[in-house]
């Protein structure tokens, strides 16, 4: 009995760091709003526990020394993240800046594994439905997003200034890597020519283009790879 107990403990400790190279590896998509390590014990846990019921042939007294081992690790983590912050630093992932000065970052979207649709919802998620209003946005640790506004769009309201006026402008995607959305121009009583004449007018062609919008207005935004950033200072928690 003893055998089985320290196996089942040394089971726990071996599978959680190889559970956790796993995540980092997956990268943020994968842990939803949970920091790494929290997230490795929540799914253990629950792998833990469901085996033990779902499996009547499966002893119990060795699941519950599984389960306070796993907590007893996730306590002395905790302590060590606290205590060392070079070792939190290794056990989690770092914020990623994925929009600068209203401009997608290619290469910092794909190391973390987001399409310009994934940050393109999750802006909409903070009522910011056109791109150029980003002085800055970051993916976090956990996957969320946390964006700075342009500081024109963070001065004074209308509404503070009790004032009437035009409600935001909705901005609808038109090029995404090189491909355009015809049907998006069509909505807009737009086609291809007048969209490449308007590239043409900031020295670009569509092959230049990472990703272009365009608000009822008919005003274009335009992220060529050239404007995207090729290296910023780097964001630590």
């Amino acid at each position: 009995m003893i055998e089985e107990l320290l196996l089942v403990i040394w089971r726990v400790i071996t599978i959680l760091p190889l559970m956790l190279i796993i995540t980092l590896f997956m990268g943020r998509r994968a842990i939803g709003e949970l920091p790494v390590f929290d997230f490795l014990v929540i799914i253990t846990l629950a792998s833990v526990v469901g085996a033990d019921i779902a499996d009547p042939s499966i002893h119990h007294f060795p699941t519950v020394i599984a389960i306070i081992a796993i907590g007893l690790i996730q306590k002395i983590v905790s302590h060590l993240k606290l205590a060392n912050h070079k070792f939190g630093h290794k056990i989690t992932l770092e914020p990623t800046v994925v929009i600068h000065e209203g401009m997608l970052i290619k290469t910092n979207l794909k190391k973390i594994g987001f399409s310009i649709d994934n940050i393109l919802q999750m802006l909409r998620e903070k009522s910011i439905f056109d791109i150029s209003e980003v002085e800055t946005a970051i993916i976090e640790a956990n996957g969320s997003l946390s964006v700075l506004k342009k500081q024109p769009k963070r001065a004074v309201t209308l509404g503070d200034l009790q004032l009437s006026g035009d409600s935001s402008l909705l901005s609808y995607p038109v090029v995404v890597e090189g491909e355009i959305y015809s049907n998006v121009l069509e909505a807009l009583q737009l086609d291809n020519i007048w969209l490449e004449e308007q590239i043409q007018l900031e020295n670009l062609t569509l092959s230049d283009i990472f990703f272009a919008s365009i608000n009822s207005l008919h005003e274009l935004h335009i992220c060529s790879y050239d404007d995207i950033p090729e290296k910023l200072p780097p964001i630590y928690h």
